[in-house]
């Protein structure tokens, strides 16, 4: 294997580290703040504090990959999005459908897209 195939096979392990930590860090956001929710005031506001400074560093390494964190939740669900809608069993096909959560975000580089989101629809 010649050193522009190794690089380029680096820096896909790289990319993809990143788009695993960016799904983990937004799945991890919806557990955080249900666990705060129950806390007194105080700490709330602390410890919110050093969750927003942690997702910005996540959101500065997904920047600087090149990759954007897409969250499409109000939006009208189209069978084309880049999603999996878990319930959509519990629809008829005349439904007009909105996201209702992002359960797993879509993340893509440039118009490519590196992970397919999961979402939870409502009528």
């Amino acid at each position: 294997m010649d050193v522009n195939q190794q690089l380029l096979e680096s820096n896909e392990m790289l990319t993809k580290s990143i788009v695993d930590i960016a799904g983990e860090t937004f799945r991890f956001k919806r557990t955080f703040m249900r666990v705060i929710s129950k806390m007194e005031s105080q700490d709330q506001e602390k410890y919110i504090s050093q969750f927003n400074w942690f997702t910005k560093r996540v959101d500065k390494a997904v920047e600087n990959a090149g990759l954007r964190i897409l969250d499409l939740t109000d939006q009208e669900y189209d069978p084309g999005m880049s999603v999996t809608a878990l319930n959509i069993e519990d629809f008829d096909p005349e439904d007009v459908l909105y996201v209702d959560q992002m359960i797993e975000p879509v993340i893509m580089k440039g118009d490519i897209i590196r992970k397919t989101g999961t979402v939870i629809l409502r009528r």
